[in-house]
């Protein structure tokens, strides 16, 4: 993950408080929907940095192959 979608990534679970879910989309971090997918498929696997996937991912189909274009994310305490 470059330092702009970090930067950007950050900024987003900061202004969450501890415990609160939220949704982390695509458009949020500047990215299009395969990267996107990509980079939520590590956060369901090894968790994010300072949240957790927490819920179904919202999926989009594009060439007729799913990805992953919003996740629902709960910050850790």
């Amino acid at each position: 993950m470059n330092s702009q979608i970090t930067e950007k990534l950050q900024a987003i679970v900061v202004r969450q408080k501890p415990e609160a879910r939220f949704v982390i989309m695509s458009n949020m971090l500047g990215l299009d929907v395969k990267d996107f997918d990509a980079l939520a498929q590590q956060w369901i696997r090894h968790g994010g940095p300072g949240f957790i996937v927490d819920g179904i991912p919202f999926r989009k189909v594009i060439d007729g192959q799913f990805y992953i274009q919003r996740v629902t994310v709960k910050r850790l305490g």
